[in-house]
């Protein structure tokens, strides 16, 4: 059986991340990720990554679905990726339209003031949930996963993340600085960008 294409404006904006704009710093930070995924798919196990922000409504949300649409277009099986914080409160608005404008298709199938949303990169494909939660909320792997800090207070504040076999900083800057300005959509996709492309290069690099 054929495998299920990425939709075509996804597959675009994929196609045209560019891991060269990546500095040595950051790559340094990302080879430690790209380690642990190595070593997860030489042994053949299943691989689970929680990307953990503070209030799970940015950052974390943007980094668990590139991420397990990145693995997905670079063929790495057998790995689901989450998303949780040190407190719940909802996926922010920006974060899905952000999401829509690089290509998903996003449904929103909760109605409350922490929506649940059914965000899809390719058709016949199970669709990732994105809502806020805990990083150990139930919906969460509770061990044998990897934790990936995706924001500097989290980092702080979670020195420990329980059930973890591995924890890794990679941290990004906050795009919510830029809530109701002019500059709002611009830093959101700008920001989506730089962790679909750091993504990216964790994923070809993990596989290849």
């Amino acid at each position: 059986m054929k495998r299920p294409e990425i939709f075509p404006l996804l597959e675009q904006r994929i196609t045209s991340l560019d891991i060269t704009t990546i500095t040595a710093e950051r790559r340094e930070l990302l080879n430690h990720l790209v380690t642990y995924l190595k070593d997860k798919i030489a042994k053949d196990q299943f691989i689970a990554l929680n990307f953990i922000c503070t209030h799970n409504s940015r950052r974390s949300h943007l980094s668990q679905v590139w991420a397990q649409t990145l693995a997905y277009h670079v063929g790495i099986k057998n790995i689901s990726c989450y998303s949780g914080g040190t407190e719940a409160t909802a996926m922010f608005p920006m974060a899905v339209e952000t999401l829509k404008n690089m290509g998903f298709e996003i449904d929103k199938i909760s109605e409350s003031e922490n929506p649940v949303y059914a965000i899809k990169y390719a058709t016949n494909m199970h669709p990732i949930i994105g809502f806020s939660k805990t990083f150990d909320d139930s919906f969460n792997p509770k061990s044998n996963f990897g934790a990936i800090m995706t924001c500097s207070s989290a980092d702080k504040g979670c020195p420990f993340v329980a059930g973890s076999d591995g924890r890794f900083p990679i941290t990004y800057e906050d795009p919510k600085a830029f809530d109701n300005t002019p500059q709002q959509a611009e830093k959101y996709l700008e920001r989506s960008i730089q962790i679909a492309t750091e993504l990216l290069y964790v994923m070809q690099q993990a596989r290849f």
